[in-house]
């Protein structure tokens, strides 16, 4: 029961919760018909665990026993709370009804409870801080939301929102079905639909994202590097086994997404990434983001895999977005509307 209220747990203002990582140094992968270590399945990446540390925590990488049970006493606090304000709610049938955006989403959508013991301050573990460190003079910074369109300009590289409404490359990268929110690379745990699933055979890693079903095929075997001139969205990813440990190392990015977060352009990032199977329903996955271009210094991150006991269904966006020719047609009736008012 304490474990299930520690992954639900929110700590402060700073950041939502507590993510948890989980290992066993005795551990040995099981290995396929090939001889190499074992990372089939479907593997969730949810995590309640910052991205950045909250500053109050300096350098101290994981909690304490004494401060997740602080933790625990607030989170039951503002449970009780909660139960009590909504036992004495009343409600009007015959009030109007509501007029301001009730939102999106509630909570019954999100996807954010890690699975384990030890309780990480943040995904981010260099630099030692925990933090993004400072862009480099001159880096693009591109930030939206879903809330109104920020103005800019094209190209558009954030997921959420848009600059405008006068056609499709005036919005998000995710509106668009172009990239998941979360798909990575590097995976980043979002708000929902965290899960991959990892295929492998002898000469290829195929891993499946269930965020708009992108596939990267991973070959590990040697083979000549793609010609600077070819860019791809998640970039041309090439591995190797390093003992237990899969190394991929990705390039070629076409620089249409931030390099990390909001910040920069991954036209010059090289991303590393080593799957490791700790546990047998868990990877530590880790990931080092190196692009001078865009950053005064490398950024490397922690975070678990955990096995799903599953599958993966299809996620259609191109197939299903109904919201971006929707989303351009009532801009379109507005500016109508808008020009018949003016006669």
């Amino acid at each position: 029961m304490k474990r299930s209220i520690i992954l639900a747990l929110t700590i402060g203002t700073a950041f939502s919760g507590l993510a948890v990582a989980q290992s066993n140094d005795d551990y040995k992968a099981p290995q396929t018909d090939y001889g190499q270590p074992d990372l089939q399945g479907v593997w969730n990446f949810a995590s309640n665990t910052p991205m950045q540390r909250p500053k109050r925590y300096g350098a101290q990488e994981f909690l304490t026993s004494e401060q997740i049970e602080e933790a625990v006493a607030r989170q039951e606090a503002r449970a009780a709370a909660a139960d009590a304000a909504a036992a004495i709610l009343i409600i009007d049938p015959d009030a109007p009804e509501a007029t301001s955006d009730p939102g999106i989403y509630n909570d019954f959508w999100f996807e954010i409870a890690g699975i384990g013991d030890t309780v990480r301050t943040s995904i981010i573990v260099f630099p030692t801080d925990g933090r993004v460190p400072p862009a480099v003079e001159g880096a693009v910074v591109q930030s939206g939301g879903l809330g109104p369109d920020v103005p800019g300009t094209r190209p558009v590289r954030y997921v959420f929102g848009g600059i405008a409404k006068n056609g499709p490359e005036d919005r998000g990268v995710s509106e668009r079905c172009l990239v998941g929110f979360n798909a990575g690379p590097p995976l980043e745990p979002h708000a929902y639909n965290n899960n991959v699933q990892i295929v492998q055979n002898r000469d290829n890693v195929a891993i499946l994202s269930e965020m708009i079903h992108d596939m990267r095929i991973i070959p590990i075997t040697e083979k000549p590097e793609l010609n600077d001139d070819i860019r791809m969205w998640s970039g041309d990813s090439r591995g190797y086994w390093d003992g237990d440990t899969l190394v991929v190392q990705t390039k070629n990015f076409n620089g249409l997404r931030p390099s990390f977060g909001s910040i920069g352009t991954n036209f010059h990032m090289v991303l590393t990434e080593r799957f490791t199977r700790s546990a047998y329903d868990t990877i530590t996955y880790e990931f080092t983001i190196d692009d001078p271009a865009s950053f005064t210094d490398q950024i490397s991150g922690v975070l678990p895999l955990t096995k799903v006991g599953g599958q993966i269904y299809e996620y259609a966006c191109h197939e299903g977005n109904y919201a971006m020719p929707a989303l351009l047609r009532g801009a379109r009736l507005e500016e109508l509307e808008s020009a018949s008012g003016e006669q």
